[in-house]
């Protein structure tokens, strides 16, 4: 199958923004209104939208989570809901809004007991996000440390996981190029399936990605299309005929 494209609508204080490197005081604002913001992809061909709650990652306020009802009904596309996910009842208010997927991060990095229940619960509609600062995740925003990425995913594995998604933390909003090393090690560690963020610059950058490994099979794009690095039918043709990771192409 072709890579799944994520086009991101991050949102702050109701505002569709963009940050660098997960920082809060890096915002640059795209749209006054995240729904009209979410309802350009669709209109150009996003079969999912990955939309974040900055407010309630950086201080736990979920004053956005609302938004995801109203980007369902607008656009029609399945929406997955990330950030400030931090107990069961936040995960299942998320998804009775009508999020189809929910990343978890802090809440599995810091009671990973609480990630068989979910699973359990919602089965493949959570994923878990592992946000890297080098292999060290980091939690609440980005501001704390939570351990080491590999030995933090092998934990994970035994939980039944269905997907994890891996950002790389220095590529976000650099516009530099995802880490497709990185990318390739976590998606050898794991039997699940990886949808990989941060960095993506170019329609290459698309084409790397969409061979890096037979489980990385999507990937989550916000600053190169604000910025009109490409557009979103841009990158959807560039990567319909590609095919996701071979086992060749495998890292050692």
């Amino acid at each position: 199958m072709p890579l799944t494209l994520y086009p991101a609508v991050d949102i702050q204080d109701g505002r569709a923004v963009r940050l660098v490197q997960g920082r809060e005081d890096s915002t640059t604002v795209y749209d006054d209104d995240p729904v009209a913001a979410a309802l350009r992809w669709a209109e150009q061909g996003a079969e999912w939208l990955h939309v974040v709650d900055l407010d309630a990652a950086f201080h736990a306020q979920p004053r956005n989570r609302h938004l995801i009802a109203d980007i369902v009904k607008a656009t029609g596309v399945p929406v997955q809901a990330s950030g400030g996910i931090r107990t069961l009842a936040d995960l299942d208010a998320s998804i009775a809004y009508g999020a189809s997927r929910v990343v978890i991060g802090t809440m599995a990095l810091e009671d990973p007991r609480l990630v068989a229940e979910a699973v359990g619960r919602h089965g493949d509609k959570v994923a878990v996000g592992l946000d890297a600062d080098g292999t060290t995740l980091r939690a609440r925003g980005w501001t704390t440390s939570s351990g080491d990425l590999f030995d933090v995913l092998q934990r994970l594995e035994e939980l039944g996981v269905a997907r994890y998604v891996f950002t790389d933390i220095a590529r976000d909003g650099m516009l530099g190029g995802p880490n497709i090393e990185r990318l390739r090690q976590v998606a050898e560690a794991t039997a699940a399936m990886v949808t990989a963020s941060g960095g993506v610059s170019s329609l290459d950058d698309l084409t790397a990605l969409a061979t890096a490994h037979e489980r990385v099979d999507a990937v989550i794009i916000g600053k190169a299309l604000y910025a009109g690095r490409f557009t979103l039918a841009q990158a959807l043709a560039e990567t319909s005929s590609a095919q996701c990771g071979p086992i060749a192409q495998r890292s050692p």
